[in-house]
C-alpha cells in the first residue's frame, strides 16, 4: 500500500496552491496537498465552509445495524463476514468522512487589523488532461493564471468568515479590501436533508453591465453548486436596478462575483454601490475584466451543455453580457472546487424577466412567504401553509415559485388539471407520494457526479463509492414512478410518464448492476453506509479487494470477540457501539449509584458519561481502529478505481438524470398542493380579466387560529379597479389586503386557493406598501422609507399590476400625509393596475366623485352597551361592506375606553 495513500487524512487547505491535474486513473494517489504557505498570512479552515458541510450531513441513527440480509456479505464465505458477536451500536455523532469537502476549497484569512497582503493565483496548465482526447473546454486559457480579490459590504458578521483587509495592490492584480473568504465548497454527497439544508445558500452568481451606451443592459448567470444546472439572464434594467436585485433576492446567493473594474475604490459604480446595500450578509468577489470574455462563455456553452438543451444555444448566441457572466462564473467554479465539469454535463437555461411575476424582496417579507416576521423559526408562511414536499428539489421549486409565479395560463391550467386528478385519485395521490418519498436528492446527485476531481483523495473516493450507491438507488425508483403513473389522465402527467420511458435509465441500472451488487444499497447510519460501500463491488471482479475485504472482515470479528472477552473478564455489561468520529468503542449501561468511572478497570481509557451510560475504549481497541482504518483505506482506494471505470462508461447516459429530478420534483410540489387541499376546503381557481373572490379567507391565519377565519368577498374590474377601504384600527384591512396578494400568488402557482369560488386576472408585479418601520442602516425614518417605497411602485407600476398600500401618510403630518396620498391615488387611477388602498384618511373617500373606476369599502363594527360599568364597547365583526366607515375620532374613543378599562382593572 502506498504511503501517500495510509496517510490520506483530510490535507490542509491554503489558497496558493498550484494544481497539476493526474491521470484519470491514477494507481495511488490519495494524498493531501503539499504545497506550503508563504510564513507571513495565516490560513484555516473556515468555520463557513465546516458550515456549509454540515448541511449535508446525513441523519445518524442509533438503530443496531448489521450487514444486509441478501447483502454483498451473503455473496462470500461466513469467515469473511464481520460478525458483531456484542450486538453493535451506533452512535449519532459526527458523519462520515465522505461527508466533508474533499479539499481544494481555498480559505484565506487574516487577523482583523489587516496586516497581511495575499494575492491568490491558481494555475490552470494541466486542466485539459481530464477530458481525455476532448478539447478541454479551458483549453484556451492554459497556462494562464487566474487572480482573484474580494469585496464585502458589511463589517464582521459572527456567522462568516473573518474579514480579510489588505492594502490596494498593485495595477493589474485585484483589490482585496475588506473582503470576506472564499466561498466554500459544497459536500460531495447527496442524500435527503432537512428544509433548512435544502434552503442554505449554495448559489454563486456572476453579474456584469455594459458601459458606455450600453449601461443598464445586464447580464447574469449563476450556477447552484449542488445543481449541475446553469441559469444565464440577460435584460435592459431601470437607473435603480429594480430587476436585478430582486432576481438576486429570488437566487439568495451564497456569493456574487462582479468585475475589478466595477468596483474600484471612489469610483464604484451604482450597480455594485446598489447590490452591496441589499446583500449586506454575502460574499463579494472581484475577478479582473478579462474573465469576462463572451467568446470563451459560448464555447463554454457548446461543450458543457447537455444535447437535450442544445437549443439554448440560439438563444443566447447574441447575448453578449450573460455570456461573459457564464465565463467568469465557470473559471470562478473551477477555482473554489478544485473540479472541472465533463463534457457535455450541465443543463443550461435562459430565463428571461417576462416569463414569471415580479415580487420585489420587501413585498415578501410584508406577505411573509417565505420567513415569518415575528419568528423566522416558525412557519407560519405562505411557505409553510403549502410546504408538504418530501424531497429537498420539491421543497427548493416551491420556494422559487411563491417568489417568482407563473404569468402562463395554460402552463398554470396544466397544474391544476394535475393536483385536480390527485385529489380525485386517492390511490394515485398515496402512491406517488409513497415513491416520491424515497428519492434522495437527485440534483445534488447529478452535480457530484458530473464533476471530476482534481486531486484524488480518500475523501474524493468514499464519495463517489456512495454517490454511486445513491444512483443505483434512484434509478431503482424509476420503474416504480412509472407504474404509479401509468394510468394518469392529465396532460403534464402524462407527459411526465413518457419522459421515464427514456431507454438510458435501463442501461445505466444495467451497467451498474454488472459490477455493483443487487442488494447495495443507501440505508441511514454511518456504520450501516460504511458497510454498503465497502461490499458494494461485486466479487471475483478485483481479487486484491476480495482479500482486503477479507482482512476488514476479520479485523472487525476481532473487535467484537475482544469486546466481548472483556466483559466476561470484567462481569460487565459491555457492548460494541460505533461513531464515525471515534471508530468502534465500548459502551456500557448501568446504574450510575452502583458503579463510578473511578471503579472501572484501569486499561479502559477516555472515559464518558452521559447519564448512566459509559462510553470507553482500551490502547489493544485503538491499535485495532487504527488497522481497521487502513484496511478500509485499501478497499475504497480499489473500489475507486473499479467505479472511476464504471463512471467513465455510464457518462454518456447519465444526462436522462436531469430530466428525472424535473420530474420527481415537480410531481413532489404538485403532491404538496394536493396535501394542503386535503387539509382545507379550498377551490380551484378561474383566470378572466376579473378578481372576484367569494367568501375567502388568509391562509396563514387559518393555520394559527384555532377557529376559521371570518371569510370576505373581493370584486375588482377594470371599471372598479380602485378600492379604498376604511375602518377603525384593528378591524381587519392589513390582513385582508394579505390575503389578497397570498390568494393571487397561490393561484398563479398552480395551487386551490382558501375560498368557495375564485377568479383571478393574471398579475404581473405583485406590490404592497404595508410596513411602518423604520430602517436604522439606510438611515431611513419611518417616513423616508414610506416614500422610497412609494415612489419604487409608481415607478415600476403597469396596467397587468397588483398593487397594496396600506395607511400611507402615517410618517408625517396629517395635511401632508392626506395630500401625499391624494397625489398618489391619482397617479395610479390613470393606471388599469388592480389597486387596494387601506386608510385612515376620510378625507380620501370623496375622490370617488372624480374617478367613476374608484369604490369605497369599509370594515363594520358595532357598539355594544356594557350594562355593569354603563359603556361602550367596540365589536369587530372583520366583515367588509360597501361604502366608507362611519366610525371617527376613533383612536380618541378608544383610549379614553382603554384609560376606563385600566382604572376598572386596577
Amino acid at each position: 500500500m502506498s504511503s501517500k495513500f495510509r496517510g490520506g487524512g483530510r490535507p490542509r487547505r491554503h489558497a496558493l496552491h498550484a494544481l497539476h491535474a493526474p491521470a484519470r486513473h491514477p494507481p495511488a494517489l490519495f494524498s493531501g496537498s503539499a504545497s506550503a504557505l508563504a510564513a507571513r498570512g495565516g490560513v484555516r479552515r473556515l468555520p463557513h465552509a465546516r458550515q456549509t458541510r454540515r448541511m449535508l450531513r446525513p441523519e445518524t441513527s442509533s438503530a443496531v445495524p448489521s450487514p444486509p440480509t441478501a447483502s454483498p456479505l451473503s455473496r462470500q464465505a461466513p469467515s469473511q463476514r464481520p460478525h458483531y458477536g456484542v450486538g453493535v451500536q451506533e452512535t449519532p455523532q459526527s458523519c462520515p468522512s465522505a461527508w466533508t469537502s474533499p479539499p481544494g476549497s481555498s480559505g484565506v484569512a487574516g487577523d482583523r487589523s489587516g496586516s497581511s497582503s495575499l494575492p491568490v493565483i491558481l494555475n490552470f496548465s494541466n486542466l485539459g488532461s481530464y477530458l481525455g482526447n476532448k478539447r478541454s473546454y479551458a483549453a484556451n486559457i492554459v497556462a494562464s493564471s487566474f487572480t482573484f480579490g474580494t469585496s464585502s459590504s458589511s463589517a464582521q458578521d459572527t456567522s462568516y468568515p473573518q474579514v480579510l483587509k489588505t492594502p490596494p495592490l498593485s495595477a493589474g492584480n485585484l483589490q482585496r479590501s475588506g473582503c470576506k473568504s472564499w466561498t466554500p465548497q459544497i459536500g460531495y454527497s447527496a442524500t435527503s436533508s432537512s428544509a433548512v439544508s435544502a434552503h442554505a445558500p449554495s448559489v454563486i452568481v456572476a453579474v456584469v453591465e455594459g458601459r458606455g451606451l450600453a449601461r443598464g443592459e445586464i447580464g447574469m448567470a449563476s450556477i447552484d453548486i449542488k445543481s449541475p444546472q446553469i441559469i444565464l439572464s440577460q435584460f435592459a434594467d431601470n437607473t435603480i436596478y429594480t430587476k436585478v436585485i430582486t432576481k438576486l433576492k429570488i437566487l439568495s446567493p451564497l456569493e456574487i462575483i462582479m468585475s475589478n473594474t466595477a468596483c474600484v475604490v471612489g469610483n464604484s459604480t451604482k450597480l455594485f454601490t446598489l447590490i452591496t446595500e441589499n446583500f449586506k450578509n454575502v460574499n463579494f468577489t472581484t475577478i479582473q475584466r478579462k474573465y469576462f470574455n463572451e467568446t470563451k462563455g459560448l464555447e463554454y456553452i457548446e461543450q458543457l451543455c447537455i444535447a437535450e438543451f442544445s437549443s439554448v444555444l440560439m438563444e443566447v448566441q447574441s447575448k453578449y453580457y450573460c455570456l461573459a457572466a457564464v465565463a467568469a462564473l465557470l473559471k470562478y467554479v473551477e477555482f473554489i472546487q478544485n473540479s472541472v465539469y465533463a463534457p457535455k454535463s450541465l443543463k443550461v437555461c435562459f430565463q428571461g424577466s417576462e416569463q414569471t411575476a415580479m415580487i420585489d424582496s420587501s413585498s415578501a417579507q410584508n406577505l411573509e412567504l417565505l420567513i415569518n416576521n415575528q419568528d423566522s423559526r416558525n412557519n407560519h408562511t405562505l411557505f409553510g401553509v403549502l410546504n408538504y414536499t418530501k424531497t429537498p428539489g420539491g421543497s427548493r421549486r416551491l420556494r422559487s415559485n411563491i417568489l417568482e409565479p407563473l404569468v402562463d395560463i395554460e402552463t398554470i391550467n396544466m397544474r391544476l388539471d394535475c393536483v385536480q386528478e390527485l385529489l380525485q385519485h386517492e390511490e394515485l395521490f398515496f402512491g406517488l407520494q409513497s415513491v416520491i418519498s424515497r428519492f434522495l436528492d437527485t440534483e445534488q446527485l447529478l452535480s457530484v457526479l458530473v464533476q471530476i476531481p482534481k486531486q484524488d483523495t480518500v475523501n474524493a473516493a468514499e464519495s463517489k463509492i456512495t454517490n454511486l450507491i445513491y444512483l443505483k438507488h434512484t434509478l431503482e425508483l424509476v420503474d416504480p414512478l412509472k407504474i404509479s403513473l401509468k394510468n394518469c389522465n392529465t396532460t403534464l402527467l402524462r407527459a411526465y410518464y413518457g419522459s421515464l420511458e427514456d431507454k438510458r435509465f435501463g442501461i445505466i441500472l444495467e451497467k451498474i448492476k454488472t459490477v455493483i451488487n443487487d442488494d447495495a444499497r443507501y440505508m441511514k447510519g454511518c456504520l450501516n453506509m460504511r458497510t454498503q460501500k465497502c461490499y458494494a463491488v461485486r466479487s471475483n471482479i478485483n481479487e486484491f479487494l476480495d482479500i482486503a475485504r477479507r482482512t476488514y472482515t476479520e479485523i472487525v470479528d476481532d473487535i467484537a470477540g475482544m469486546i466481548s472477552q472483556l466483559a466476561e473478564k470484567y462481569s460487565l455489561p459491555l457492548r460494541t457501539s460505533f461513531s464515525s468520529a471515534r471508530g468502534f468503542f465500548i459502551q456500557m449501561t448501568t446504574d450510575c449509584t452502583v458503579l463510578s468511572s473511578d471503579q472501572l478497570p484501569s486499561e479502559f481509557i477516555k472515559i464518558s458519561k452521559m447519564k448512566n451510560s459509559y462510553s470507553f475504549t482500551s490502547a489493544d481497541l485503538i491499535k485495532m481502529n487504527e488497522r481497521c482504518q487502513e484496511s478500509l483505506r485499501e478497499i475504497y482506494h480499489m473500489t475507486y478505481m473499479i467505479v472511476c471505470k464504471l463512471l467513465s462508461e455510464i457518462y454518456e447516459h447519465i444526462h436522462c438524470l436531469h430530466k428525472l429530478s424535473d420530474t420527481v420534483s415537480m410531481l413532489d410540489m404538485l403532491l404538496s398542493f394536493a396535501h394542503a387541499c386535503t387539509l382545507s376546503d379550498y377551490v380551484r381557481p378561474e383566470f378572466t380579466d376579473t378578481l372576484a373572490i367569494k367568501q375567502g379567507w388568509h391562509p396563514i391565519l387559518e393555520k394559527i387560529s384555532v377557529e376559521k377565519p371570518v371569510a370576505n368577498n373581493t370584486y375588482i374590474t377594470e371599471g372598479s379597479n380602485f378600492l379604498i377601504i376604511t375602518g377603525p384600527n384593528m378591524s381587519g384591512k392589513s390582513t385582508y389586503l394579505k390575503q389578497i396578494a397570498l390568494c393571487q400568488i397561490m393561484a398563479q402557482i398552480g395551487s386551490y386557493v382558501p375560498a368557495e369560488y375564485s377568479s383571478f386576472r393574471i398579475a404581473e408585479q405583485i406590490f404592497t406598501r404595508i410596513s411602518t418601520d423604520d430602517d436604522i442602516e439606510t438611515n431611513s425614518s419611518t417616513f423616508m422609507k414610506e416614500m422610497k417605497e412609494v415612489a419604487y411602485i409608481l415607478h415600476n407600476a403597469n396596467d397587468k399590476s397588483l398593487i397594496l398600500i396600506d395607511e400611507l401618510g402615517r410618517g408625517t403630518n396629517t395635511e401632508e400625509g392626506i395630500g401625499i396620498c391624494y397625489a398618489v391615488c391619482e397617479y395610479l387611477l390613470n393606471l388599469k393596475a388592480f389597486t387596494l388602498f387601506a386608510t385612515h384618511f376620510l378625507e380620501l373617500c370623496h375622490i370617488d366623485v372624480l374617478y367613476p373606476n374608484v369604490e369605497n369599502m369599509h370594515f363594520e363594527v358595532q357598539h355594544v352597551k356594557n350594562t355593569s360599568r354603563n359603556k361602550e364597547a367596540i365589536l369587530y365583526t372583520y366583515k367588509l361592506s360597501k361604502g366608507l366607515t362611519e366610525e371617527k375620532h376613533y383612536g380618541i374613543a378608544y383610549r379614553n375606553y382603554a384609560c376606563t378599562l385600566k382604572h376598572y382593572i386596577f
